[in-house]
């Protein structure tokens, strides 16, 4: 029989949303059901645009199965999906790549009983590329929102976030399912979350992430279409000088990429204006002049545990 105390923890629903990668889903869903979290816990394997697979609920009993039927095909309307089909107290996104610490959920469920005046928490990562592991801490000033606007914080990662369903439902909002390609709905979302209330911060490394598996990695022209979408939402993101310059020379860069040269350098110079300080804009007139290759420099950022 439980205790008082464990009959009271909180509900957690986990949203895993899927595509095709069998291997990889099976890897993040036994670390997920080996949560040591003594609440309950439901999770939720949303499959886009792909067949659901008849065996998963046979290998890891009480986990349910579901489609992405009725959304937008992609990840924003796939965890939408799981969202609404769910009814726990706390939402956990992991990416069906992704790995948690077997005290993840205990950790940061915790964590936001400490901090009844914050709806969402995040922990730290430890990014896995090749051979090497980086541990990336976030802390409560890098995921205030301006610092977050500058800096995006990837260290603050979607498979780390712990929230309230209500105040995701009520204030925060579902994931925007009309970002291009569904492209950055983790840093839309979190940025939303910042601006409803302060992000209480778990400084451990719970989660180990798979950097440069990315689906995203090389479309950019899908980037570059949701970098010009988050400047024409976020006021945040279109008024503040660093905030700006740094899409502003990711989209530079991703125009490098594509071999577009004239429009490239022209957004490097749109960037050095709004800050002479943001290196990619540099980088994308590197890559722009044959200098360099894109996929060069994306193997060195992801080397470093980090992206371009």
């Amino acid at each position: 029989m439980k205790s008082r105390s464990e009959a009271a923890r909180p509900s957690v629903d986990v949203i895993v949303a899927t595509h095709h990668r069998p291997e990889l889903l099976r890897r993040t869903l036994t670390a997920v059901t080996s949560q040591d979290y003594d609440g309950p816990v439901q999770v939720i394997v949303v499959y886009d645009q792909s067949e659901p697979d008849p065996h998963l609920g046979t290998e890891f009993p009480g986990i349910e199965v579901i489609s992405n039927l009725h959304r937008t095909p992609g990840l924003a309307g796939a965890r939408n999906t799981g969202i609404e089909h769910g009814e726990s107290e706390l939402v956990a996104f992991c990416d069906d790549d992704d790995v948690w610490a077997p005290t993840k959920l205990s950790r940061q469920v915790a964590a936001l009983e400490a901090e009844p005046e914050a709806a969402t928490c995040v922990s730290g990562i430890t990014v896995l590329y090749d051979d090497r592991r980086i541990e990336r801490i976030p802390t409560p000033e890098t995921v205030a929102l301006r610092k977050l606007a500058r800096n995006r914080g990837m260290e603050a990662h979607p498979s780390t976030v712990v929230v309230r369903r209500r105040e995701l439902v009520e204030r925060i909002g579902l994931v925007d399912e009309a970002i291009p390609g569904s492209y950055g709905e983790d840093f839309d979302w979190i940025l939303r979350a910042a601006a409803v209330a302060p992000i209480c911060v778990v400084q451990e490394a719970l989660v180990d992430v798979v950097w440069g598996q990315s689906l995203f990695s090389q479309r950019w022209a899908t980037i570059i279409e949701a970098i010009d979408y988050g400047l024409a939402k976020h006021e945040v993101l279109a008024r503040d000088p660093l905030a700006r310059a740094r899409l502003l020379g990711r989209k530079s860069f991703g125009l490098a990429a594509l071999g577009h040269r004239r429009e490239a350098l022209a957004c490097a110079w749109r960037t050095i204006r709004s800050n002479w300080r943001e290196r990619r804009a540099y980088l994308a007139v590197a890559v722009a002049l044959g200098l360099i290759s894109s996929d060069r420099l994306m193997d060195m950022a992801h080397r470093r545990g980090r992206g371009i």
